[in-house]
């Protein structure tokens, strides 16, 4: 499982931490980031205590209005041993309180000079794509005019070749051999190449070609959503293939649902242009704009206008 502490946040984020130091290493298991408006009122029943609490103005002028008695009780209440951490931000002052409570259960108190809806948002998107569900499959992403395309299939079909030939053609290369897929924010799947391997493709009888080198930097990029998976076989002749491409089937990756299109592969077949017209079509589809069911629309007309004139 993917696994986030507070000493994360301070080094990405330049954090100062205040107290706590003992609990730098807790793991953060969610993206999810509490304002303890309430619980500083004195309401614990539904308190979120496994969430990164985030402090800002609102919640500290509230708090400088209570009793002794109460600041201390919300601020021991504040800090439990679940708690990952407490940010407070635009650099406001920590209250001694709260300094005390964090140090009793190692809760790590951090500051920020950071607004507090751009503090919040920064660490959710930081949560979110660090805590995402994430694997890795065999094949080739490519961009292709816009559209993430994941080129899969069994070893030695033709795969890299084929992502060769499209990055000729203009189109840009995220990953060779092994994809790194993480879903984040919901059911967005993004692509990118193992840090190894980067700009890498293997060309069987070639060998491994660096392609920023030979192509320049706009053949590549670091990331893409993938939207359509390709998967590439050898023709079997007794498979019937689609031929009109009414029918949509897709592959499962993570918990999102992806379109699939199967390619039969076979000597003289001009695999890129295959694979680019099918990108171009599947773009159109989320234009609105299906061919093959205007096709099926025209040709029922046709045999019903047939069995009219008899």
């Amino acid at each position: 499982m993917p696994k986030v502490t507070a000493n994360d946040l301070i080094e990405h984020f330049n954090l100062t931490l205040l107290s706590g130091e003992d609990g730098l290493y807790r793991a953060i298991t969610t993206s999810d980031i509490s304002r303890p408006g309430m619980e500083m009122a004195g309401y614990f029943t539904y308190y979120p205590a496994k969430r990164l609490q985030l402090i800002g103005r609102t919640e500290l002028s509230f708090f400088q209005q209570l009793t002794q008695q109460e600041k201390q009780e919300r601020m021991e209440k504040l800090c439990t041993y679940d708690t990952p951490g407490i940010v407070i931000s635009r650099g406001i002052e920590a209250p001694d309180e709260l300094l005390a409570a964090s140090q009793r259960t190692g809760v790590p108190i951090m500051s920020s000079a950071t607004t507090t809806t751009r503090l919040s948002s920064q660490i959710t998107n930081f949560l979110e794509a660090r805590l995402a569900k994430s694997t890795a499959i065999h094949g080739v992403l490519v961009d292709i005019y816009g559209i993430g395309v994941l080129l899969t299939g069994a070893s030695g079909v033709g795969k890299s070749e084929t992502a060769l030939d499209l990055v000729r053609r203009g189109h840009r290369l995220v990953a060779d051999d092994s994809v790194e897929i993480r879903q984040e924010h919901g059911t967005t799947l993004i692509g990118r190449a193992p840090e190894l391997i980067q700009h890498l493709l293997e060309i069987r009888g070639l060998g491994i070609i660096d392609v920023m080198t030979l192509f320049g930097a706009g053949a590549v990029r670091p990331f893409k959503r993938v939207a359509l998976v390709i998967n590439l076989e050898l023709w079997d002749q007794t498979k019937a293939y689609d031929r009109l491409g009414i029918e949509e089937n897709t592959m499962k990756i993570i918990d999102t649902e992806v379109p699939i299109y199967t390619i039969p592969v076979r000597p003289g077949r001009n695999l890129a242009v295959i694979v680019e017209v099918a990108a171009m079509n599947f773009r159109l589809k989320r234009m609105g704009i299906n061919t093959a069911e205007k096709f099926s629309e025209r040709l029922t007309d046709v045999i019903e206008e047939g069995e009219q004139d008899y």
